[in-house]
């Protein structure tokens, strides 16, 4: 862990200091930045292995920020957002946050979820085991976030990565929505789940016709799974 760089994106100073204070505390290297544009300079800079994200900033917005980064990485993102703003949750999860907090938060709370999402990410130390699973004609590769059909890299957003990862490394079972909001995205989030569908829709899309021995099957009132086919 004492290699595990925290990106800090908060136009409040106070708060920074705060977080960089309790974090270098519990042994983590801490970089600040003040607005949207420094902390897309300071993201390519410093490549951290999570991203503390305020909403609300000048010159580019959260929401802005984590749009621009998931184009071109997979660092876990947790959104801040102040009490009694509108944190759209549903839009969170299209932009490929991880997880949010709300102010004011205890610390505590921020480290907690930094180490429950570096966790679930396979980020926290000692976790750079190889994770690839493989059937006829499929390998998903979440150690080069790679997807190959066919023999061949398709393009694929790491949430629909880890999502068919997800269902392909416990074939044949059957997951809600919102199990899958949970458990691929981390949010605890109930009620729409359109971003679910979304992306199921755009993996069928890649994967469609493929092979006969496995599908990404609904399961009509309950959600989803990775069928597969004895021979």
């Amino acid at each position: 862990m004492a290699n595990t760089k925290i990106l800090i994106a908060d136009d409040d100073k106070n708060i920074c200091e705060l977080l960089r204070m309790y974090l270098e505390k519990d042994g983590y290297s801490v970089v600040i930045a003040g607005n949207g544009e420094e902390a897309l300079i300071k993201f390519d800079e410093e490549n951290p292995d999570l991203l503390l994200l305020d909403v609300m900033m000048p010159r580019l917005d959260g929401w802005q920020v984590c749009r621009e980064i998931r184009k071109k990485s997979e660092c876990p993102i947790i959104m801040i957002t102040a009490k009694g703003e509108t944190f759209d949750k549903v839009l969170g999860l299209e932009l490929g946050a991880d997880d949010y907090v709300v102010k004011p938060f205890e610390p505590k709370e921020i480290i907690a979820r930094i180490k429950a999402v570096l966790r679930r990410t396979g980020k926290a130390s000692g976790e750079n085991d190889k994770k690839e699973v493989s059937y006829d004609k499929l390998t998903v590769n979440m150690t080069k976030y790679e997807l190959k059909v066919d023999g061949k890299v398709v393009d694929t957003p790491p949430k629909e990565l880890e999502l068919l990862f997800h269902l392909a490394s416990n074939p044949n079972r059957v997951y809600t929505r919102d199990q899958l909001l949970d458990e691929v995205w981390g949010f605890e989030y109930y009620g729409d789940s359109r971003t679910v569908d979304v992306h199921i829709k755009r993996l069928r899309e890649k994967l469609e016709g493929i092979s006969e021995k496995w599908s990404l099957k609904t399961v009509w009132g309950v959600g989803y799974k990775f069928e597969t086919k004895d021979d």
